[in-house]
């Protein structure tokens, strides 16, 4: 059983992450490890889609019925994967968006165990990184889709501004 959550805030509207997240068709132009992607249906917020993982000398493919449940205006949506087939045990995965005053709440969770043991040994021992890694390729698609965000302005240093005569 290998688990990781995950919450984080991101300067991106929950439909703009929502949108990347359910555009399954495209993450292996972005996500790492994805090295296919089908969707088999997709009939209102209910989706099929076959994924191709792959790293070292491991391929595989499994198919997940994702939920799409897109909300309605500014407020939460979230996207919900159930496995359905391939060399899983099983396979949960959630992601939850929510508005937030500097963008979005962003709660990403997944818990899956492989069928192989030593699949599951392999990915067991860089797990976490792989999974940050994930999270960090949607934002990077983010920024590259609906631009850079805005950078904060610097802190106060505490001297006053000099006066301009």
């Amino acid at each position: 059983m290998t688990k990781f959550a995950q919450q984080k805030i991101v300067p991106y509207t929950p439909q703009q992450l929502y949108a990347l997240v359910a555009d399954v068709a495209k993450y292996p132009k972005f996500l790492p490890w994805c090295v296919g992607a089908r969707i088999r249906s997709h009939v209102n917020n209910l989706m099929i889609a076959d994924l191709t993982i792959g790293f070292g000398p491991f391929r595989e493919s499994f198919t997940s019925r994702v939920t799409l449940l897109p909300g309605s205006g500014e407020g939460p949506c979230a996207i919900r994967v159930e496995y359905e087939n391939g060399p899983f045990k099983y396979l949960h995965n959630r992601w939850d968006f929510a508005p937030h005053p500097e963008g979005c709440a962003v709660d990403f969770f997944v818990d899956f165990e492989f069928r192989n043991i030593i699949l599951q040994k392999a990915i067991g021992a860089v797990f976490t990184e792989a999974v940050q890694m994930m999270v960090n390729a949607f934002l990077k698609r983010a920024a590259s889709v609906y631009g850079e965000p805005p950078r904060p302005a610097p802190a106060p240093t505490g001297q006053p501004a000099p006066q301009v005569k």
